[in-house]
C-alpha cells in the first residue's frame, strides 16, 4: 500500500511547540541501566563524574537541561550565538515535528481510536497489548522524525572531532522517546569547544540515532506503515520518505561543458537511449514522488558504458547532463549532477563508504532530478576477491551494490546512475550485473563516422571542401539506431556465435517462450556469469524497448504541456504511445547483453594470459642472467 504524500501544516506543528519547549528547558529522563554517565560536573571542568560502583539494578533519573548545555559553549557570554540559537530552534522544532508526524501515524493506524478508548476507560487484554505495541511504534516514529529533521536542516560540513555516544532509546511513549533523544544529544554536544563542533556533534548524533533505529526497526511490526508514508514540510524544505536516511547537502552550481547530440559521432544506441532517458526523467511527479515509466516499465535506473579510451564516454556524460539540465531549466526543476571519483576514496576506515552513501543520497534526493556517474568504476570500486584493493574501494563496492539493487532500494524515477569504464572486466561481477543496461561506447566506426568527426572537430576556420559526402547524414538518429539494433539479430562475440550456431542446429530459431528459455539456458551453460539477474536485465531492456517511444519534442518546449500535468494525465499521454514487446526485440536484447558478458570474460581471460606470459618471460630472463652470474662467480645465493 502506498499512502502517498502528506503535507504538514504549521498548525499541525504549532500545537506541539509548548511541549517541545518545556522539554528543552528541563526533561526528566529514566537513565538506562547500562548507562554509567553522570550529570554531575567535576569542579572546574566540563567533564562528567563516572561512578566505579555498579548500579545496574537501580533505576536512576536525570534532569537534562539542554539549553544550558548549548549556552555553555561560550560560558563567558550570556547571550546565545547565532549558531547556538539556530541549534536550539531547530531542536525544538525537530521534537514538535516528530510529535506532529506521530499524529499522522496515529490516524493511519488504530492508535488514535485506541487512545480515545483508553481515555474513556483503561484498556485491558488484547486491546491493551495492541495499544502498547502501537505506542512503542509511535515512539520509534517520533525519534526517527526528530533525527531526520536535524540531519536535513542543520548546516555545516565539519566532522565531529569527538566520539559520538551511543544513543539511548526509550520506546514507552513518544514523549519518553523525545526525552531519551535529548539525553543522548546532551551528552554528545557536552564539552564542544566551539560553535562549529557544536553543530557537527549534533549532526553526528542525529545520524547515529537513525542508524541505531534502523538496526532495531524489525522489532516494531507497525513501523512498516510509517515506512510507506511520505511527509513534506514545505516551510522547512523537509521531506521524510519512510525509513530512508537522507542528508541534505549544500548544492554547488553545476559547472560543466555540455555537448549537443549532434556533437556526438557514433555510439548510436547509447546516444539514442540517452535522449530517451533525459525525457523519461522529466515525467517524474514531485507530488507523488513517482514516475509513470517506473510503474509502466522501461525506466533506466542504472547502466554501464564500456569502451576503449577516447571512444566518447566523457562526451556522452556531457551530452546526457546537458539534455537533462535544459529540460529542468524549462520546467523550473532543480537538477543535480554528481560524479563519484577516485579522489573520494579515503584512507580513514569507513569514510569512503560514507562518501559513497552521501553521493547516492544526493542524487536520489526526491526533491530534485538527479544524474550520478561513477567514471572509471574499475578503479573506484574493487572486486571483492581482489586482496590488493584498499578497504575504501571494498566499502564503495558494498555501498553501490546495496544502493543499486538492495533490499532498501527505492526507484522513484527521478534519477539515474551511469557507470563508465575502459576495463569493465575488472568490475565486480555482482556490481556489474546490477547495471540494468549495457552500452558499448565504441566511438566512430565507419568511414562516414570518421569524416563526420573530423569535420566537426576541425571547425569552420578553413576553406577545405567537404567533397562527395553529406555531412552527418549517417548520424541521423532513427536510421542509425535501426541499423545498430539490427546488427544484434546475430551475436557478435565468437563464443556466443558458437552457442547460437549449435542451438539453431538443434532447435532452429527461437520463436516461443520455451525456445527462448532453452536458448538462455544454453548461454548459461557456456557462461556461468549469465545468471537470473542477467535475465531480469534482458527483460527490463525489452520492456524499455516497448516503452522506447518518441515523446514529442513539443511536450518539452513549455512546462504546462506535459511536465506539470497531473500524474494520471501523464500516464494517459504516455500510454497512448506505448508499443508491444516483439520477438525481434527479445532476441536483440539477449544478444546485446550476452555479448557484453562474453566480451568481459574474454578481456579478463586475455589479461590473465598476458600476465602469465609476462611472468614466465621474466622468470626465463632471470634464470639466464643467473647462469651468467654463476659463470662469472658472482652468484652467491
Amino acid at each position: 500500500m502506498d499512502i502517498g504524500l502528506t503535507t504538514l501544516q504549521e498548525e499541525d506543528i504549532a500545537k506541539h511547540i509548548p511541549a517541545a519547549h518545556a522539554l528543552l528547558q528541563r526533561a526528566t529522563v529514566i537513565i538506562p541501566d547500562d548507562d554509567s554517565r553522570s550529570k554531575v560536573e567535576l569542579a572546574g571542568t566540563r567533564r562528567r563524574f563516572v561512578s566505579t560502583v555498579s548500579t545496574s539494578n537501580l533505576k536512576r533519573t536525570a534532569d537534562v537541561k539542554i539549553l544550558n548545555t548549548i549556552s555553555g559553549v561560550h560560558a563567558d557570554d550570556e547571550m546565545l550565538s547565532v549558531e547556538q540559537h539556530r541549534l536550539a530552534f531547530k531542536l525544538r522544532r525537530a521534537i514538535a515535528v516528530g510529535l506532529a508526524v506521530v499524529d499522522v501515524f496515529s490516524r493511519q493506524t488504530e492508535l488514535e481510536s485506541l487512545t480515545d478508548k483508553n481515555k474513556a476507560s483503561a484498556l485491558s487484554g488484547d486491546s491493551a497489548t495492541r495499544y502498547h505495541k502501537l505506542l512503542s511504534s509511535a515512539a520509534f516514529v517520533a525519534l526517527f522524525t526528530a533525527g531526520s529533521y536535524l540531519l536535513q536542516t542543520i548546516d555545516g560540513d565539519a566532522d565531529a572531532t569527538a566520539d559520538t555516544p551511543d544513543p539511548s532509546f526509550i520506546f514507552d511513549t513518544p514523549h519518553d522517546a523525545a526525552k531519551s533523544f535529548l539525553y543522548g544529544l546532551d551528552s554528545a554536544i557536552d564539552g564542544a569547544p566551539d560553535d562549529a563542533q557544536l553543530l557537527a556533534r549534533a549532526k553526528a548524533f542525529a545520524r547515529a540515532t537513525l542508524e541505531g533505529l534502523m538496526a532495531r526497526h524489525a522489532r516494531f511490526d507497525d513501523v512498516k506503515t510509517f515506512d510507506e508514508m511520505r511527509i513534506r514540510l514545505d516551510s522547512d524544505d523537509f521531506t521524510l520518505s519512510g525509513l530512508s536516511i537522507e542528508e541534505r547537502s549544500t548544492r554547488k552550481p553545476l559547472i560543466m561543458t555540455f555537448k549537443k547530440p549532434e556533437e556526438v559521432v557514433g555510439n548510436h544506441i547509447a546516444k539514442y537511449q540517452s535522449i530517451k532517458l533525459a525525457k523519461m526523467l522529466m515525467a517524474y511527479d514531485f507530488d507523488k514522488q513517482l514516475n509513470p515509466f517506473v510503474e509502466m516499465g522501461g525506466f533506466l535506473f542504472t547502466f554501464i558504458g564500456d569502451g576503449f579510451p577516447g571512444t566518447g564516454k566523457t562526451t556522452l556524460i556531457q551530452m546526457i547532463a546537458g539534455l537533462i539540465k535544459d529540460y529542468c531549466d524549462m520546467a523550473g526543476y532543480t537538477f543535480h549532477y554528481e560524479n563519484f571519483g577516485i579522489d573520494q576514496i579515503s584512507s580513514y576506515q569507513g569514510k569512503s563508504g560514507q562518501n559513497c552513501k552521501q553521493f547516492v543520497s544526493n542524487v536520489m534526493d526526491p526533491r530534485v532530478i538527479g544524474f550520478g556517474t561513477v567514471d572509471d568504476i574499475d578503479q573506484v570500486a574493487a572486486k571483492r576477491s581482489d586482496d590488493r584493493a584498499s578497504a575504501g574501494q571494498q566499502e564503495v563496492t558494498g555501498v553501490l551494490m546495496e544502493s543499486f539493487s538492495g533490499a532498501n532500494t527505492v526507484v522513484r524515477g527521478n534519477c539515474s546512475f551511469g557507470m563508465f569504464s575502459n576495463y569493465p572486466e575488472n568490475v565486480d561481477d555482482a556490481l556489474r550485473q546490477r547495471a540494468g543496461a549495457r552500452w558499448l561506447v565504441d566511438g566512430p566506426q565507419t568511414a562516414e563516422d570518421y569524416i563526420d568527426i573530423f569535420a566537426l572537430l576541425a571547425g569552420k576556420n578553413h576553406s577545405v571542401e567537404v567533397g562527395g559526402h553529406e555531412l552527418y547524414a549517417t548520424q541521423e538518429i532513427e536510421r542509425a539506431v535501426s541499423t545498430a539494433y539490427e546488427q544484434h539479430n546475430e551475436p557478435q562475440e565468437p563464443r556466443l556465435q558458437k552457442v547460437h550456431t549449435k542451438f539453431q542446429k538443434a532447435h532452429g530459431k527461437p520463436e516461443t517462450l520455451k525456445e527462448i528459455g532453452l536458448y538462455l539456458h544454453a548461454i548459461k551453460e557456456a557462461e556461468p556469469r549469465f545468471t537470473g539477474r542477467a535475465i531480469k536485465n534482458i527483460t527490463d531492456a525489452a520492456k524499455m524497448r516497448a516503452m522506447d517511444i518518441e515523446l514529442p519534442d513539443e511536450w518539452f518546449e513549455e512546462p504546462d504541456v506535459f511536465v506539470r500535468q497531473p500524474y494520471e494525465t501523464k500516464m494517459e499521454m504516455i500510454a497512448e504511445l506505448r508499443g508491444e514487446i516483439s520477438l525481434d526485440m527479445i532476441i536483440q536484447e539477449i544478444h546485446r547483453y550476452a555479448d557484453s558478458e562474453f566480451r568481459y570474460t574474454e578481456k579478463s581471460d586475455a589479461t590473465a594470459v598476458d600476465e602469465a606470459i609476462r611472468n614466465l618471460r621474466v622468470r626465463e630472463r632471470a634464470a639466464a642472467e643467473i647462469e651468467v652470474l654463476k659463470e662469472k662467480g658472482q652468484w652467491n645465493a
